[in-house]
């Protein structure tokens, strides 16, 4: 019967795969489901506490139990001192205002390293990415004296200055890989026809770069929102940002730390940002991977 079938359809019968080949996908399977497990497995739990009542809050269920939505009308209670609807707001516009900004001055930066010839370009790309490895700790000091005498405390531009600095390396990095590996007859050709280098930049260049100035805007945005450490010295009570409110959250004992309302907090920070990624994940992953390749 198989020999009848492989004449009449002119193609030889697929061979099984091997015991090899089936372990091999086996071990791709596990391997992503462990990774899964790691990334998600937090956030999962997170979630569960902050729909769970605040007196089972160290229930070890694995499954959502004594489920309340107290935890999150706590969030948004400014009985106690907490304003999170402020800090949302303020993480919004300070991540905002940094990605906006960085990705103006980093566009520029990275299509000038990548695209001109001039004296120290490679030492100029060596300080950009040793910048992004300069220790965060060491900044606190120096930047909280500098912003006290200029009065700067408190304020937004505080807060946006440094944000603008740790995320700008990442910008230019992923930027100027991909201006590297755009072709030049484009340009080229855009200059034959009567454009500027300026035109040519923005009409032609700066189009075919969309999915990676895409994917930077997004990264440059996540870190912005989850940078802690100096919002939590030079920010104040009108410009703390969710990282801040988060950690300073204060519930109906003062001697008793109100995880319940902190988990639900952080579900409602994590969510937008979960689900942002989930929507443009083939934009972030073709933008992470293009100028990969060359062609």
């Amino acid at each position: 019967m198989t020999a009848v079938t492989t004449q009449q359809t002119g193609t030889p019968p697929r061979p099984r795969p091997s015991w090899r080949h089936r372990l091999g996908s086996a071990r791709i399977y596990v391997g992503a489901l462990i990774v899964l497990l790691w990334g998600l497995g937090p956030f999962y739990w997170m979630a569960v506490t902050a729909f769970r009542d605040p007196a089972y809050t160290f229930d070890t269920t694995p499954w959502p139990t004594h489920v309340t939505l107290d935890n999150f009308r706590d969030v948004f209670d400014t009985s106690r001192g907490n304003d999170f609807g402020k800090a949302l707001l303020n993480s919004v516009i300070i991540g905002t205002a940094s990605t906006v900004i960085a990705l103006v001055i980093g566009v520029m930066a990275a299509y000038a390293l990548a695209r001109l010839t001039f004296k120290g370009r490679y030492l100029v790309s060596g300080l950009i990415l040793g910048a992004s490895m300069f220790p965060v700790v060491v900044l606190v000091t120096p930047l909280f004296q500098l912003f006290t005498d200029i009065g700067w405390i408190g304020k937004y531009q505080a807060l946006i200055l440094p944000n603008i600095s740790f995320v700008l390396p990442l910008t230019v990095y992923i930027l100027a890989s991909f201006f590297a590996d755009l072709p030049w007859e484009l340009e080229e050709a855009a200059r034959i026809d009567g454009a500027t280098k300026l035109q040519a930049f923005r009409l032609v260049m700066l189009p075919l770069a969309a999915p990676a100035v895409f994917t930077t805007a997004i990264l440059a945005f996540i870190a912005a929102v989850n940078e802690y450490l100096l919002a939590r010295v030079l920010s104040g009570s009108d410009t703390e940002p969710v990282t801040v409110a988060i950690a300073r959250f204060s519930g109906n004992n003062p001697q008793v730390e109100p995880y319940a309302a902190i988990m639900a907090a952080g579900t409602l920070v994590t969510v937008p940002l979960v689900i942002l990624v989930l929507v443009f994940q083939r934009r972030i992953i073709s933008g992470l991977t293009a100028g990969g390749v060359k062609s």
